[in-house]
């Protein structure tokens, strides 16, 4: 199953609901989603930074991931970002792939 990593800024609306309710809380409202889309949460931390979460999740499809962005992003609650993670096997994969291909002014 592919996996995803979602960066996530809280606006100040988002800020003043996990002031409320916790991250704990959180982070079950965002395994209940992952699962409903049949996926699994592989982890989700709170940082310092330029993102305040990440979060790692296997789901079904990019269709999938996407539904994600785009829900909680509408929310207007976090924006988000999402990163397509690989295994070595797929890039093991990739690297065999012949592409033809031509540097610009080569």
């Amino acid at each position: 199953m592919p996996k995803y990593l979602f960066r996530a800024k809280l606006t100040p609306d988002g800020l003043k609901g996990l002031l409320k309710e916790g991250g704990a809380a959180r982070r079950e409202v965002v395994e209940r989603m992952v699962q409903s889309l049949g996926g699994r949460l592989e982890s989700m931390y709170w940082a310092f930074g330029e993102e305040d979460v990440y979060v790692t999740v296997d789901l079904p499809s990019n269709a999938s991931a996407a539904a994600i962005g785009l829900v909680t992003s509408a929310a207007g609650a976090i924006r988000t970002s999402t990163v397509v993670l690989l295994t070595s096997e797929e890039i093991d994969e990739a690297v065999r792939q012949k592409v033809e291909y031509r540097a610009p002014g080569a």
